[in-house]
């Protein structure tokens, strides 16, 4: 029995193992083509997830430098080769590509390539991408493919195991999408409530200022200036959730932009002062600011419905090597131990689950009269 097997298995349990590390699609595709570039020792490699429209929906490649992938400009159609693969969901491996007959060029900056390989990703019975492969590093003599059937086996299995692990990571994504819409729609009634609370107080005092009109106009001017105060109000409120309730922007603004806006709209929607400090923070996992977004607004969600504060501050540091998420209210708290044996009251569980998801530790700090602090601390930061 040959070396060659068992060091190439071993290396596909490496690679396996680190695209189950990632959840965020994009972060799956580069890690599936950095993988099987190096499984197969090729100087390029690519993926390609279609979209409907003959083009591609994503394209991510390794090996080609952010200047040439520039230089050569838009993506890719499924024309040539890519589309046999699509359409046929057949594997290619080639000693050539620029002398088979379905090969239609690519643009004067594209590096140029000879032997390939390349596969359909399927899922199920659905072609989900193309993987392929280019220019394997060994000699090559004159007419053969660099390429070997050892290598499409090879490369066959890392490509089951990619169309898993991205289709986890759409599915988690999706799963993403609906709390981020729940979580929209809870603070659209928020929102909601504080401007009903403002309108009605509009209501009542043009009604005042109306009966006052004719026995005390001094009075029905002042409460006049309150109504045009209020307006002022109510519009602001309504700006805020025109502006603050488009989709999270979690991958574009960062956790601490994410963070300040929800809690600048929670500090509106409640009678509640809500505060937010950050210090010394730079960019997290995506993971992991995802989990601390949710364990922040499911703290936040408790103290500002269940525990009567007034005050409600939100902060996030970095301590040591790690960074701190903390909510703290200054509400009626509670018996830890007694919760705990609750079950899932206050959805501390689910936090819990959240923190230790990412390599992360949740603490509650609490006593009836005392208020209550929930912090959250990861790695890194």
């Amino acid at each position: 029995m040959s070396h060659r097997p068992s060091s190439g298995l071993a290396a596909v349990s490496t690679a396996l193992l680190a695209m189950s590390r990632h959840l965020e699609v994009r972060d799956v595709l580069k890690t599936i083509v950095a993988s099987a570039r190096e499984l197969l020792d090729a100087e390029y490699a690519a993926l390609g997830v279609p979209d409907d429209h003959g083009g591609f929906a994503q394209f991510v490649v390794d090996g080609v430098t952010d200047a040439q992938w520039k230089a050569i400009g838009p993506l890719p159609r499924q024309h040539g080769i890519l589309a046999a693969m699509l359409r046929d969901a057949k594997t290619e491996r080639l000693a050539d590509v620029r002398t088979d007959p379905r090969f239609e060029g690519w643009p004067a900056a594209h590096p140029d390539m000879s032997d390939f390989l390349g596969l359909p990703v399927k899922d199920g019975e659905e072609t989900i991408g193309a993987l392929f492969l280019a220019n394997k590093r060994c000699p090559k003599p004159q007419g053969s493919c660099g390429f070997t059937e050892e290598d499409e086996e090879l490369l066959s299995i890392l490509a089951q195991h990619a169309a898993i692990a991205l289709t986890n990571a759409r599915l988690y994504e999706r799963s993403r999408e609906l709390t981020i819409t729940e979580e929209r729609s809870r603070l659209a009634h928020e929102l909601h409530d504080a401007v009903s609370q403002k309108l009605f107080s509009l209501r009542l005092t043009a009604q005042a200022a109306a009966s006052l009109v004719d026995r005390d106009p001094a009075r029905a001017k002042g409460e006049l200036q309150q109504v045009a105060v209020l307006a002022a109000e109510a519009a602001d409120e309504l700006r805020a959730a025109v502006v603050e309730l488009r989709p999270a922007a979690l991958d574009e603004d960062g956790l601490v932009n994410t963070l300040r806006t929800h809690i600048q709209v929670l500090d509106r929607a409640h009678s509640a002062r809500v505060t937010f400090d950050s210090r010394g923070i730079r960019a997290l996992p995506a993971a992991q600011e995802e989990a601390l977004l949710r364990v922040a607004q499911e703290a936040l969600h408790n103290a500002l419905r269940h525990s009567g504060a007034g005050e409600v501050d939100v902060a996030l540091v970095r301590r040591g090597q790690g960074t701190v998420l903390s909510v703290t209210d200054n509400g009626r708290g509670f018996e830890p131990m007694a919760v705990r044996r609750a079950g899932r009251h206050l959805g501390l569980v689910s936090m819990r689950d959240r923190a230790s998801g990412v390599g992360g530790v949740l603490t509650v700090q609490s006593a009836p009269g005392k208020g209550t602090t929930i912090e959250m601390e990861v790695p890194g930061g």
